[in-house]
Formats: structure tokens, C-alpha cells, sequence
């Protein structure tokens, strides 16, 4: 048997799970860079539900697509944080219909009892936070992959 890679996934679809800080982490480096407009963000209280539909660069095929000498791909995913008390933001115009957001990272703090609080950073100081009753966040690619528009994978100077 032999342990699953990173490019193991390169074809497929995305659909992971996070329920514990490591799988966070691991859905954050996935969706770093991801970026969605403003209007794609939806809170249903009475769901206890924020749902984030975001463009995300497929890093997971990065390296294929360098290999192969081909375009860089993204992908329209749901990102989804469920049991959700509370959602708050800061650094970002709600008034702005065509705002456009960039995720740096996706973080949990941990309370008491299992709950804690789903931080979404942002580019540009802004950050969405959201209070759970336990960690569990969802990702699932919902459309086919896609060019990426500007033909360049995300870069962060050191």
C-alpha cells in the first residue's frame, strides 16, 4: 500500500472534509489565492451555513501543467463552514457589488468544548470570521476546470 500524493489528484475533482486543524490546513493551501466577487458569499442563519462560491487556482496541478508546458487551470469550488453561530468581517465594502476578494488563508481558533472560530484572511487587511459549535468546513469543485485568465500561477514575494 502506498500512501496518496498531492498530484494524486490533479484530474479530479476536489471534495475534502475539515475537521481538524491539519485538514484545515490542508484545504487552506488549496485555496490560497482563490477569489470570488463580493455577491458570492451567502450566511443562512437558520441553516447555520457560509457559503463562499470561489475561483481557485488548481495548485494540485500546478506542476503538470509546467511538466506538460500547458495552461494553468482554476476551478469554481464551494467552499462551506457549517455550524456556524455568528459571522463577522472587517476590511471589506458589504455596500460594493463588484467587489472582488482574494483568500490568503484559512485559519481555526480553537474555544472551549470543540467550538472556536473559522477565520478567512484576506487580501488587503480584510477577514471574514465565522463562530462554530465544531470545526467543519467543506470544499467540493462544482464546475470543470478552466484556463487561467491571466496565464500566471499566483506569486508571493519572500
Amino acid at each position: 500500500m502506498v500512501d496518496a500524493r498531492f498530484e494524486d489528484g490533479g484530474e479530479g475533482a476536489m471534495a475534502l472534509r475539515a475537521e481538524t486543524q491539519a485538514d484545515l490546513s490542508v484545504m487552506a493551501a488549496l485555496v490560497q489565492d482563490a477569489v470570488l466577487p463580493i455577491t458570492e458569499i451567502v450566511w443562512e442563519a437558520k441553516a447555520r451555513r457560509l457559503a463562499l462560491l470561489i475561483n481557485r487556482f488548481r495548485w494540485e496541478d500546478k506542476a503538470q501543467a509546467e511538466a506538460e508546458r500547458r495552461a494553468y487551470e482554476r476551478v469554481r469550488a464551494l467552499l462551506v463552514v457549517s455550524d456556524v453561530t455568528h459571522v463577522a468581517s472587517q476590511g471589506i465594502d458589504r455596500a460594493d457589488p463588484d467587489l472582488v476578494l482574494s483568500i490568503l488563508d484559512i485559519a481555526f481558533e480553537p474555544g472551549q468544548d470543540g467550538a472556536g472560530r473559522v477565520v478567512i484572511t484576506l487580501a488587503g487587511d480584510g477577514a471574514i470570521a465565522a463562530d462554530v459549535e465544531c470545526l467543519d468546513v467543506d470544499l467540493r469543485d462544482v464546475e470543470r476546470p478552466y484556463r487561467a485568465p491571466s496565464g500566471k500561477a499566483p506569486h508571493h514575494p519572500d
